[in-house]
Order: structure tokens, then sequence, then C-alpha cells
């Protein structure tokens, strides 16, 4: 199925809804997780990713307490991203999140 001109307008306004929610975002009381997904498309809004760019990765995602907007971390400003990453490593970082890694 082609994306339309009209699906890529609704497309590009719902990233910018994220882009601005994320100039919001707290790095002191921001919820953040993390999923894997395609790294060009990490919210998987596009419908048609050519076969070679579907790379799949870690992708990292935060929101202000209570949000239901998650904004993954490329979409962050870099101040942002650097102070969650230091707050939230041990959640975050490889490996943490897979079950045979975890202690209680």
């Amino acid at each position: 199925m082609k994306e339309t001109e009209t699906d890529r307008m609704t497309v590009e306004q719902w990233l910018a809804i994220r882009k601005k929610a994320g100039l919001k975002i707290d790095p002191e009381t921001a919820e953040v997780d993390w999923t894997y997904a395609l790294t060009l498309d990490p919210y998987g809004v596009y419908r048609d990713v050519p076969d070679e760019y579907e790379c799949v990765g870690r992708e990292y995602f935060a929101r202000p307490p209570g949000s239901d907007i998650w904004v993954n971390f490329g979409d962050l400003p870099e101040t942002t991203r650097d102070a969650l990453w230091e707050r939230h490593k041990r959640k975050l970082a490889f490996p943490a999140g897979l079950p045979c890694f975890e202690t209680t």
C-alpha cells in the first residue's frame, strides 16, 4: 500500500507532537523504558519500510509521569537524553531487561 500525501501529513503531525512533548520532559521525574523496534522507524509509523532498512535494535523512550506520549530518545534534546541515560543506565543499558541477567 502506497503512502499518500494525507497519510504523510498525519504521520508528520504525529511525530511533531512527540518532538514537542520531548522538549517538556524533565529528566528528574521522567519514566523510561526500552523495546526492540526498527532503528529507522522506532515508532512504527511508516507502512512501507524497504526490507534493506529493516534493522531491529533497542529503542529507548521517555515520558512525563502519567502521560501516554512516549518520546524516542532520538527526539529528545541532547542534554535531556544524556541526563536520562545517567539517571536510568541500570534499567536501560544492555543487558538490562534480559531475564537471564536480572538479579533480585
